[in-house]
């Protein structure tokens, strides 16, 4: 991505300034390259849902680390957990078992009904890599099917097609699959041969693939939140558990997103699907940096199974960090606490904002779309709710959601400056907060379309 220097500059010097200096010693100036943004903020503080750049700016954040931070920045109860950890003297042995992994395991399986048993990773891109392994270990099978759009984390398998050109990908297929647009040199090949891309809700591609190649597994998001809120289609969901079911091939939902910010129980609970594996990451520690692949005991044993060519490898000396995991263990318990009404909470406010920006934008002259589920929304700037990332990229106004969310980000209401990407409401989120975003952004959006001479 090309920054916009001149208004970074200007309007952000400190934050340019600490970019500048940390390209001289980091490729980008960012050590997760898919944080450089236009404009490329430095944000230095954040308690509950309000974040503060280098500057002094105070913001709204619906950002919360990719959709992480869902109790909110530096909750207090699972801050105190740490804390606790760290006076407990709890040590990082790299031997044996450990009473936190086990009382988080327990808890884990206990709020997500459908997962019989876990492992800990310290990424959710870790968990994808280890849920692939395992359904190639089980079937025999190297071929696995992702989605057009959707994001599963950084290695050779899914690394690609995230928000690709319509150039890059073509015109809509169906049924059939797309080329592997790569996010990454560095990928054989060889490798790239056994990844299919087909779009989200496109049933006829899933059966066309099945049929002409040895498919392993489906990998997706069971919504696709990378690129907004895209939701299943009716039977989508329950057709994919019923064609791997007959074809011998594993369903995998990718949780790490959807996972604990729309139910204890993950969407699966939602949507009513068992996958055979899911992983989970983000709001699980409240952003601290964790993992989680969970699933069908039968599956999951395959890490301990007795013959070693049918052996899954997992490993990791921050496998379960002391501290990570008296996060995690600390946000479940407080998402599962009826005194808090977490769900309840994020749900009712998610209602008012959908509701304030539908009724703001019916006024104006524009195509749109709210897309929501509980606490994560995007606004699409076309006429009907998305199918897929092919629908997105033939009817979505690109170049007005990216100066939508500029003029956000000048009024303190901050969300990746990115189309498309999704927003998201923490508990720390109060109602005061929502009215605000709502009066600002009617307040954007008329000058906009209105084309004031004030912008």
């Amino acid at each position: 991505m090309i920054l916009n220097t001149d208004i970074m500059n200007a309007t952000w010097p400190k934050s340019s300034e600490i970019l500048k200096n940390n390209e001289q010693w980091i490729p980008g100036g960012v050590v997760s390259l898919n944080r450089k943004s236009d404009p490329n903020i430095c944000f230095t503080k954040g308690v509950g849902s309000h974040v503060w750049d280098l500057e002094g700016n105070r913001y709204i954040d619906y950002q919360a680390g990719f959709a992480a931070s869902f109790l909110g920045h530096n909750d207090p109860d699972v801050n105190a957990a740490v804390m606790q950890t760290l006076q407990d003297d709890s040590v990082l042995m790299g031997a044996g078992p450990t009473d936190l992994e086990g009382r988080f395991a327990e808890l884990f399986c206990r709020s997500v009904p459908t997962v019989e048993s876990i492992q800990i990773t310290t990424t959710g891109s870790e968990a994808t890599y280890h849920a692939i392994r395992i359904a190639r270990g089980v079937t025999g099978r190297n071929h696995i099917i992702v989605m057009q759009g959707g994001y599963n984390g950084w290695h050779n398998d899914v690394a690609c097609n995230v928000i690709s050109a319509l150039a890059d990908v073509g015109e809509r297929v169906s049924p059939g699959e797309y080329p592997f647009d790569s996010l990454s040199a560095g990928i054989p090949d060889e490798h790239k041969s056994l990844v299919h891309v087909i779009n989200y809700n496109d049933l006829d591609s899933v059966r066309h693939i099945v049929k002409n190649f040895p498919v392993a597994c489906i990998l997706l998001e069971p919504i696709l939140q990378n690129i907004g809120i895209v939701k299943p289609l009716p039977g989508y969901l329950p057709e994919l558990r019923k064609l791997a079911d007959e074809e011998g091939f594993l369903l995998i939902f990718d949780e790490v997103k959807t996972g604990f910010r729309h139910a204890l129980g993950g969407y699966q609970s939602i949507c009513g699907v068992q996958p055979d594996l899911s992983t989970f990451g983000k709001a699980v520690a409240n952003g601290y940096p964790l993992g989680v692949i969970g699933g069908k005991k039968k599956y999951m044993d395959y890490f301990v199974h007795p013959e070693k060519s049918k052996r899954v490898l997992i490993a990791g000396t921050f496998n379960a960090f002391p501290l990570t995991t008296a996060a995690a263990i600390a946000t479940l318990e407080k998402l599962a606490s009826p005194e808090h009404n977490v769900y309840e909470h994020v749900n009712q406010l998610g209602q008012v904002l959908e509701d304030g920006l539908h009724s703001i934008f019916s006024g104006m002259d524009k195509p749109f779309h709210v897309a929501r589920q509980g606490s994560a929304f995007c606004v699409y700037f076309m006429d009907h709710a998305p199918m897929d990332f092919h629908d997105i990229l033939k009817n979505h106004d690109f170049g007005f959601d990216k100066t939508y969310r500029l003029k956000l980000i000048e009024q303190g209401i901050f969300n990746f400056p990115l189309p498309i990407k999704q927003g998201s409401i923490s508990f720390a989120h109060t109602l005061q907060d929502i009215e605000e975003t709502l009066e600002k952004t009617e307040d954007v959006v008329q000058r906009l379309l209105q084309k004031s001479p004030v912008l």
